[in-house]
C-alpha cells in the first residue's frame, strides 16, 4: 500500500543536483534499509555486494545479525563511491519483479530530494538533469520514434549514456553523439541525405525560422571546436556537454515534429528551441 504523501499527491521536491561523482554515506544506509523494507535477509544483500566488489563474504560471520549484517553495513560504507551505483543496478535487475518498481520509485526519490544527478531507469543507472533536460530528452525519444528516425534516436540515446558513464563521463562522446543526432535529423529535414551539418548549416533557414537557426550555427561552432578538435588544456566540462545535449535534443524534436507533420500551435513550435 502506497504512503500517505503518495496517496494524497505529494510531488517529491526536487532539490538542485550538487552530487554525482560521489554516493554519500547516508545513501549508502538508505540502500540497505530499502532491501530490508522489502523483506529480504542480510545475506541476500550480501551475496550481490561480494559479487559487485569483487570480494569473498567472511564465512565466520553466518548469523543474519548482527554478524552478516555488519558485514554489509562496513563493505558498503568503504567501497568507492561507483560501486554504490553498481549495486542499485544489479538490485534493481535481480529483485524479484513485484519489488523492482518500488525500488526504482523509492531510489529515484531519494536521488530527487537529495539532490543526487542520477536515475534508475529500467535496472540502469543514468544521468539525471534538471527538469528542462529530462523534459527534453524525454520527448525527444518519442519524436524520434514517431518520425521513424531511429540513427538520430540511437545517437541521443548514445550521448545519455557517455553522460551517464562511471566513474568518469566521456564528455566528448556525449557532444559528438549528440551532434550526430542533430545531423541526422537535419539531412531528413533538408532532403539532402549525404552532407554534414556544416554544409546544412546554410540550409538552416529553411528548416528552422530566423533567427532560431542561430542555434544550429552556435552549436555547430560549440561541438567544432570542444567535441571534436580539442586544444590541450580546454577540454569541455560536463555542464557544457549536458547542456548540448540538451539544444540538441530540443532542436531535434521540433523539426522531428515537422518531419511527422504534428500540428502544434506556432508558440509550442518555438518552445522546442532554445533561446539565444
Amino acid at each position: 500500500m502506497a504512503l500517505f504523501s503518495k496517496r494524497i499527491g505529494r510531488v517529491v521536491q526536487e532539490k538542485e543536483i550538487t552530487i554525482r561523482e560521489d554516493a554519500p554515506v547516508a545513501l549508502r544506509e538508505f540502500l540497505v534499509m530499502t532491501v530490508y523494507d522489502l523483506g529480504y535477509q542480510p545475506s541476500y544483500l550480501r551475496d550481490i555486494v561480494c559479487r559487485v566488489l569483487k570480494v569473498a563474504p567472511d564465512r565466520n560471520n553466518w548469523s543474519e545479525r548482527p554478524n552478516i549484517e555488519g558485514e554489509v553495513l562496513d563493505l558498503i560504507s568503504r567501497c568507492e563511491w561507483f560501486y554504490v551505483y553498481d549495486i542499485i543496478e544489479v538490485l534493481s535487475q535481480r529483485l524479484e519483479q513485484q519489488n523492482r518498481e518500488h525500488f526504482q520509485s523509492e531510489v529515484n526519490d531519494y536521488f530527487k530530494t537529495n539532490g543526487i544527478g542520477w536515475k534508475l531507469e529500467n535496472g540502469v543507472i543514468e544521468t539525471r538533469g534538471d527538469e528542462t533536460f529530462e523534459t527534453s530528452v524525454k520527448k525527444v525519444e518519442s519524436v524520434l520514434d514517431e518520425a521513424k528516425l531511429q540513427t538520430a534516436k540511437t545517437e541521443i540515446r548514445e550521448a545519455i549514456a557517455d553522460l551517464s558513464r562511471r566513474p568518469k563521463p566521456d564528455i566528448t562522446g556525449a557532444i559528438q553523439h549528440s551532434l550526430a543526432c542533430l545531423e541526422c535529423v537535419c539531412r531528413e529535414a533538408t532532403g539532402d541525405k549525404k552532407a554534414t551539418l556544416g554544409d546544412l548549416m546554410k540550409k538552416a533557414g529553411n528548416i528552422v525560422p530566423s533567427p532560431l537557426d542561430q542555434a544550429i550555427t552556435k552549436i555547430w561552432g560549440f561541438t567544432s571546436e570542444q567535441g571534436r578538435h580539442l586544444r590541450e588544456g580546454q577540454n569541455p566540462d560536463y555542464l557544457e556537454a549536458e547542456l548540448v545535449v540538451e539544444v540538441s535534443a530540443a532542436i531535434s524534436s521540433y523539426l522531428g515534429k515537422k518531419l511527422t507533420g504534428v500540428d502544434f500551435p506556432k508558440d509550442e513550435a518555438k518552445d522546442d528551441l532554445p533561446v539565444w
